[in-house]
């Protein structure tokens, strides 16, 4: 292997393992060796997408898009950053299209109408994602985990019926896929199999603590140093109700709670009640809380769940500042005054 070949091997390695500066330096020495390679583009861009510089990424991008103007991967790359975080569907979905025009493989094709899906539901045209749809190539796929992919598309485009049976063979073919589980369980739970949509949650929750923690992910102390900045953050209107909070971190919520109807995915999840004991001790915080508005307010924070949906370390404090404010929200203002016990939310 060439020196260049593995400048470059070794950066994808190490950006997969989510080591960005790792990956960046192995990029920037392949850069120095070939200044005009789309690879190096590419890679530079994924490292940069990682440590949440979005408008470096997406330079990065283009320039290898500029350089080869047939390089799928970095156009499909460039599609899923307009998405997400930046939210521009019309460009995402341009690009997908143009991405296609390229793809010579199913799975290309498959990953083209995938992705430019996802941007049509992100825009809201429903209905022209579901034409998209129709386009798919049918399996056999080289690799399983497409039909979980096709699923979850035929899932978040209220076609259970579609979705169902690639679920379950995705799951006959990668009895280990945990998200083909979990969204099998979102899929039971809203056509009213209570029973087996938790049998699914409990099995997407075991094999998610099964799965290694990502390279960046934070020791406890670090992420309850987020949380608290997190909190204090907050919007005053919604920070009011959760200040003197008692903060608990776990990895994932427990087994009984995904019994009794919570998401095992869920990032928080408030607990608001009328205070029986002045004696409790806030876990993160060594302060002794207050009730406020009458209530004692305990919120529970589910460390491995942030970090899935955050994706790299310079997303946990935005996904989590999100979370936090979409449960204070449905359970203080839109519900005016919450109920005594659990305030259980199912999906995040």
């Amino acid at each position: 292997m060439d020196q260049f070949s593995a400048h470059l091997d070794r950066g994808w390695d190490l950006a997969q393992k989510g080591d960005a500066s790792g990956a960046s330096a192995c990029a920037r020495r392949a850069l120095e060796l070939d200044p005009q390679s789309p690879e190096v583009h590419n890679l530079l861009g994924y490292t940069a997408a990682l440590v949440g510089d979005s408008d470096e990424a997406l330079e990065h991008y283009r320039q290898a898009i500029a350089l080869d103007e047939t390089y799928l991967e970095a156009m499909l790359n460039a599609a899923e950053l307009l998405m997400h975080p930046l939210g521009e569907w019309d460009e995402a979905i341009d690009l997908c299209s143009d991405a296609l025009d390229y793809a010579e493989t199913k799975e290309e094709m498959a990953d083209c109408l995938l992705l430019r899906v996802d941007a049509l539901v992100g825009k809201g045209d429903i209905e022209e994602a579901k034409k998209c749809m129709s386009r798919l190539p049918e399996p056999p796929f080289e690799t399983p985990s497409y039909l979980f992919l096709i699923g979850r598309a035929f899932y978040e485009l209220g076609e259970a019926e579609k979705a169902l049976p690639y679920l379950e063979e995705a799951i006959r073919a990668e009895p280990y896929h945990a998200d083909a589980h979990y969204y099998l369980g979102l899929l039971r739970d809203d056509t009213g199999n209570a029973h087996g949509a938790v049998e699914a949650f409990l099995r997407a929750r075991s094999l998610d603590l099964a799965q290694p923690l990502p390279a960046w992910a934070s020791a406890p102390d670090a992420f309850a140093q987020i949380v608290r900045r997190v909190v204090r953050g907050l919007d005053a209107l919604l920070s009011r109700w959760v200040r003197n909070a008692e903060v608990y971190i776990f990895d994932v919520p427990g087994a009984e709670l995904v019994v009794d109807g919570i998401d095992p995915r869920a990032m928080v999840i408030v607990d608001a009640r009328p205070p029986d004991n002045a004696d409790n001790v806030n876990n993160i915080g060594g302060e002794t809380p207050a009730p406020q508005n009458g209530l004692e307010v305990r919120l529970f924070i589910y460390q491995r769940n942030v970090e899935r949906s955050a994706g790299a370390i310079a997303g946990l404090e935005s996904e989590l500042t999100a979370a936090l404010e979409r449960e204070i929200t449905a359970v203080f203002i839109d519900h005016h005054e919450p109920a005594s016990g659990t305030d259980k939310q199912h999906l995040n």
